[in-house]
């Protein structure tokens, strides 16, 4: 069964959260696709960079002095999109109740919405990201879930159905469509608690499915099938068939969920690294089409020195 803790309630993000323990974590996603299908984009805000090897290196000493927003820009009908991910120091941070800002870029959560304000640079080949991100919630809820056995990880789906407003001047794009925003923190690194994980998340008709499957590494696989109606109100589902679909460039295993006659369909992956992929999917929930978000994280290979050696060329740190 899925367990509630009780110990976060409250709406809203919450951006002085704490952060604690060996190794800690805090993050905040948020994902959207366009109306028309064409484009998407993924927003995270980081204190204690679960994937930066430089916190890693440091040997996970303080989470304060990794922290990142991470901001991609995806065309889901062909090629192009822009990435950018820069690590900075404490002294870069700047966190209040209903404000998260890293160095050039922000958060704000007011009146009832999030506000990004974007200044980042693009890696490999610099390019300017500058724009704005408005996320107004359709559906919020207070639930916090547990994600490993010793309740050390939790999950929060703060807003899983949201409208989605960008307005970028560079590049110049804009556009609107259904959207998502979550938070996860933690007291250790991910990679001491799991093997792997699955993530996905679908709108269907008035209400909306979430998937979590995770492999603990000491215990059982522990998977949290939620439906999320529009009052909020969140419920287990039964088990969906979960199918093997086609690997990754890098051999990246992938899982998602189908109760068709069809396993999901993979649209576009958007991420395609030797530890993490992230793919928008066509499946089949309850005889309805959808479009699914998805995630797969493998830790082993993310805990490999050769790739903790490959990711500075994607995650440069600022250290003034």
């Amino acid at each position: 069964m899925v367990q509630l803790s009780p110990n976060q309630s409250l709406k809203g993000p919450n951006f002085t959260a704490p952060v604690g323990g060996d190794g800690g974590y805090i993050w905040w996603y948020l994902d959207a696709v366009s109306d028309d299908g064409k484009y998407g984009i993924t927003l995270i805000a980081f204190i204690g960079s679960v994937f930066s090897p430089y916190y890693a290196w440091s040997k996970w000493e303080n989470p304060f002095d990794h922290c990142a927003i991470n901001l991609a820009l995806y065309r889901l009908d062909g090629a192009g999109g822009r990435w950018a991910m820069t690590e900075r120091r404490a002294d870069q941070l700047d966190r209040r109740a209903h404000h998260f800002s890293v160095g050039p870029s922000s958060l704000h959560y007011r009146g009832g919405e999030l506000v990004a304000d974007i200044f980042e640079v693009c890696v490999p080949i610099p390019s300017r990201l500058k724009g704005r991100i408005r996320l107004i919630p359709e559906v919020e809820t207070e639930a916090c879930f547990d994600l490993d056995l010793k309740g050390r990880h939790q999950w929060r789906p703060l807003a899983p159905r949201a409208r989605v407003e960008l307005k970028f001047d560079s590049p110049n794009l804009s556009w609107s469509g259904d959207g998502y925003f979550d938070t996860n923190s933690g007291q250790e690194p991910l990679e001491r608690a799991f093997v792997d994980w699955h993530w996905g998340r679908a709108h269907r008709g008035e209400d909306l499915r979430l998937f979590y499957d995770v492999t603990n590494r000491a215990g059982p696989r522990k998977a949290t099938y939620l439906k999320v109606k529009h009052d909020g109100s969140i419920s287990e589902t039964e088990p969906t068939a979960q199918r093997r679909l086609r690997r990754t460039f890098w051999g990246i295993d992938r899982e998602a969920w189908s109760d068709g006659p069809e396993p999901a369909r993979v649209i576009k992956t958007l991420e395609d690294t030797p530890f993490y992929a992230r793919s928008a999917l066509e499946s089949q929930l309850e005889g309805e089409k959808v479009l699914m978000m998805h995630e797969t994280l493998n830790l082993d290979r993310l805990k490999m020195p050769i790739v903790r050696a490959m990711l500075p060329f994607r995650m440069p740190r600022r250290t003034f």
